[in-house]
């Protein structure tokens, strides 16, 4: 089996439009949340959002490229040539080599709804426009970033909810140990508009939280109150040692081991034995005991009933060792598609420049989580392995574990 690295990263997220803004914010516990009046406008229960501005990417590709790129798509595209720079990795090579993508998207709700919206208005379907379909399908992501970049590999796109851009790091993991594939695009994509996000308004589980948006994502916390949306998007380049080696590449880490698992039980509410399944797995899969942990980003969401699942399963895996945790999501809001591939972009920053970022926001430590070692500030600690859960309705269930090479 090859042994698999990380060769290159590539952000563009609220909390920083690359990995050094990103690599400030998460050291700084900046937030990356504020308020959307138009959801208001709309009748949300909640106005709170994770706050990003779209790439303008007019002069930078062709405009036969760029009608194809949904919302999610463009910052998909940022983050994918940040890490292929990152990677060393230029166009020529790409055309040269076979190099595949792999990203996690779950919804491009926007040009779905535009389209209709035309339909209904003009009854001509020939006004939606040629762009229309290539970004409203949940593939919009590796459809149009495998022929912008002339990608020749393995190409499609992973929907698992809340995990699907950690799957579909995993998915590469595995492609590549078994000598599938030498080279793998991974990554998850995001849209943050108000329109994606109507359905989750309605099931109540955003933080109402307005008074004070900063603080409004708290997970851990006795007196957090729901999740707050967000988005974005994240890129990680995964590499067979091989192929890395032959190219002279910097290898930023390596990955240990995969674990997934399914709740089997109700579609929305988590319970502990999926993640507890999901852990166990990635730890044997990565020859590990949990002594072996330096570090853990928990996919804590800040809803009541998600945190204290993941508690829960922590401390049954992981007992009294107490390993340094915190949820990212404190700062950052719940990046849903493109969370797990973020978290381990802000995960290897930490692992880079030895410091372990905080849970904002964790004020009283809600009971079901007083045996974990939640990080409230930033701590300056030497960071050789950690672990990323990504969790998602269904009961889907993703565990990473990635180590210094």
């Amino acid at each position: 089996m090859n042994r698999v690295v990380i060769t290159g990263l590539g952000i563009y997220s609220t909390i920083g439009k690359n990995l050094e803004e990103v690599k400030k914010s998460i050291y700084n516990g900046k937030s990356g949340i504020g308020i959307d009046l138009r959801r208001k406008e709309f009748g949300f229960r909640s106005s709170l959002t994770g706050i990003i501005e779209e790439p303008n990417l007019k002069g930078v590709l062709p405009r036969r490229m760029r009608i194809g790129l949904a919302e999610q798509g463009k910052y998909a595209y940022v983050a994918t040539m940040e890490a292929l720079d990152n990677a060393k990795i230029s166009t020529d090579f790409l055309e040269e080599n076979e190099v595949g993508i792999l990203y996690g998207n779950d919804s491009s709700s926007i040009p779905v709804i535009d389209a209709i919206d035309i339909v209904r208005q003009k009854k001509d379907t020939s006004l939606i426009g040629s762009g229309s379909i290539f970004q409203s399908m949940n593939s919009t992501i590796t459809m149009n970033l495998s022929v912008i970049l002339k990608l020749r590999g393995i190409n499609f796109t992973i929907s698992g909810a809340c995990a699907s851009s950690s799957h579909a790091i995993g998915i590469a993991f595995l492609l590549i140990k078994q000598g599938l594939q030498d080279i793998i695009i991974c990554g998850g994509g995001q849209e943050i508009n108000a329109e994606s996000m109507g359905s989750f308004d309605c099931l109540g589980a955003f933080s109402i939280r307005e008074d004070d948006p900063a603080k409004a994502s708290r997970p851990f916390d006795k007196n957090r109150d729901g999740l707050v949306p967000s988005g974005g998007g994240a890129t990680v380049i995964v590499e067979s040692l091989e192929s890395a080696i032959k190219r002279g590449a910097n290898i930023l880490g390596e990955i240990k081991g995969y674990g997934f698992s399914s709740n089997g039980e109700h579609i929305s509410v988590p319970n502990v034995e999926g993640p507890v399944r999901s852990l166990e797995r990635c730890l044997k899969d990565a020859n590990l005991s949990p002594k072996n942990i330096d570090y853990i980003n928990a996919h804590a969401t800040s809803t009541p009933v998600g945190d204290i699942s993941e508690a829960k399963a922590l401390e049954i895996v992981f007992g009294q060792q107490k390993i340094p945790i915190s949820s990212t999501k404190s700062m950052t809001g719940h990046e849903m598609w493109m969370g797990g591939a973020s978290e381990v972009v802000y995960s290897m920053l930490m692992m880079q420049n030895d410091f372990i970022a905080p849970n904002i926001n964790l004020e009283n430590i809600d009971e079901s989580a007083k045996n974990l070692n939640l990080i409230r500030e930033t701590k300056h600690a030497k960071i050789d392995t950690f672990l990323s859960n990504s969790f998602g309705f269904g009961g889907t269930n993703s565990t990473l574990i990635i180590s210094k090479y």
